[in-house]
């Protein structure tokens, strides 16, 4: 959705739910990035500027996004049948619940975002095999009762569970409680579930990383880049997956295609698989 921002709210498709396109926000940020439409000026202008920090934005996308690809085709082979994603972003193909249906046409997805484009979007996100489900949830991450609630309707949580939040725990901050969010969340999940994580970090180019979290607070956004350790730390208690955190591309580089990059710099990013024993 791209073209002249004269207003500040827009109505969406969905039930006129009504979105601001005075403020850019990360879920269109990220759409721009992989090329998508579904986007304003205002996500287009603020994306236009990080990359001017750092080129590879795109690259960064689309990275992580072939990281989930891996990792959900990594749950399904481990028998995982039921995934919780938070997060979610605007649709784009294949999204997650192909990937795992595609493995496990009985699986069972749902799917949680708190920007009312990816609400316009939930049927691409509904479209399940027959013998799966899945569902949309429209919440903030930092409520996760009532995801969980709400979660619960689709998911058996005495069961195994998939939660995946990915890119995102970077937007909250420590002292928002970024660690107390995501282990609420783990304690709900049962033995033999899995979190998946992945995660932007300031270790490769700290200037540069600086200068993305100022451009965030000047929009009133958060931007937390994370070492390795403090991304470590978000899945202390748990057992992490081989090959434990790695760069984002180099998780299970065999479970897809490649994703070509320029330069010879690590994309800045961590991703971990951990079992919740």
């Amino acid at each position: 959705m791209t073209g002249n921002d004269t207003a500040t709210e827009e109505a969406s498709p969905a039930d006129g739910v009504r979105i601001d396109t005075s403020k850019p926000h990360p879920a269109r940020m990220y759409d721009w990035f992989l090329g998508g439409k579904d986007n304003y000026p205002v996500d287009e202008e603020m994306a236009r500027q990080l990359l001017t920090i750092d080129a590879r934005g795109r690259d960064m996308a689309r990275v992580n996004r072939a990281f989930m690809h891996r990792a959900t085709r990594w749950l399904g082979a481990a028998g995982v049948r039921q995934y919780l994603d938070i997060g979610t972003g605007i649709p784009t193909e294949p999204n997650l619940h192909q990937i795992a249906q595609q493995v496990a046409p009985e699986s069972r997805i749902v799917y949680c975002d708190n920007d009312p484009i990816v609400l316009a979007h939930a049927a691409a996100l509904l479209r399940s095999t027959p013998e799966g489900a899945t569902a949309y949830i429209q919440a903030d991450a930092r409520d996760p009762r009532t995801i969980l609630e709400q979660a619960g309707d689709v998911l058996d949580f005495s069961r195994p569970v998939a939660l995946s939040m990915l890119a995102l725990l970077h937007f909250v901050d420590d002292e928002d409680g970024a660690y107390e969010l995501l282990a609420r969340l783990v304690e709900r999940l049962a033995p033999g579930s899995y979190v998946v994580l992945s995660h932007v970090t300031s270790e490769f180019d700290p200037e540069g990383a600086a200068k993305a979290r100022a451009v965030y607070q000047g929009r009133g956004l958060t931007l937390r880049p994370r070492s390795r350790e403090e991304f470590g730390r978000f899945l202390d208690g748990l057992e992490l997956v081989e090959p434990g955190v790695s760069l984002t591309a180099e998780w299970h580089p065999e479970l897809g295609e490649p994703v070509p990059v320029a330069g010879d710099e690590p994309i800045p990013g961590y991703a971990a698989v951990a079992r919740k024993p």
